[in-house]
């Protein structure tokens, strides 16, 4: 199951790669949800190979999540690959610079089950596809208007 979003942010691409790699900023955002998260490396700049473990609560039952920055390439590509209780995920944020001071930002997620309870949740999933890749679409939307607000706040 995939989704996928594009958006075009009023900002340069090395900006907005420095907003996507604020990897604490995240981390706090989730604590605030109700996540537990863990870093499990020991690198101090973003590199691939950076590492979480993750414990939430989801449909009454407590789940786990493993995820891996898989690809970095400054300023154009990262890439995480996520594991949860037979459940493969594949995020991929890629950057395009379209001008000096805008940014095309491609957003894709793609789950792949590895267990049959894994396939029925992804099942599931597919009968709520158009509604879930709406949400999925605005989301996207407004987190990129976020990051413009930040850049003209910064600027």
């Amino acid at each position: 199951m995939q989704f996928s979003s594009k958006e075009d942010i009023e900002a340069p691409i090395e900006q907005v790669f420095a907003m996507l790699s604020e990897f604490e900023s995240f981390e706090r955002s989730a604590i605030r949800r109700g996540i537990e998260v863990i870093r499990t490396d020991n690198f101090t700049d973003p590199v691939a190979g950076y590492t979480w473990n993750s414990h939430f609560k989801m449909r009454g039952k407590m789940r786990e999540l493993d995820l891996r920055l898989a690809t970095y390439e400054h300023p154009n590509t990262m890439r995480f690959e996520s594991d949860s209780n037979g459940l493969a995920g594949v995020m991929t944020l890629d950057l395009m610079a379209l001008s000096p001071r805008r940014t095309r930002m491609s957003v894709s997620v793609e789950l792949t089950p590895k267990t049959l309870a894994a396939r029925l949740l992804v099942q599931s999933l597919k009968l709520a596809k158009s509604n879930m890749t709406k949400r999925f679409k605005l989301k996207v939307a407004d987190y990129a208007k976020n990051m413009e607000e930040r850049h003209s706040r910064l600027a």
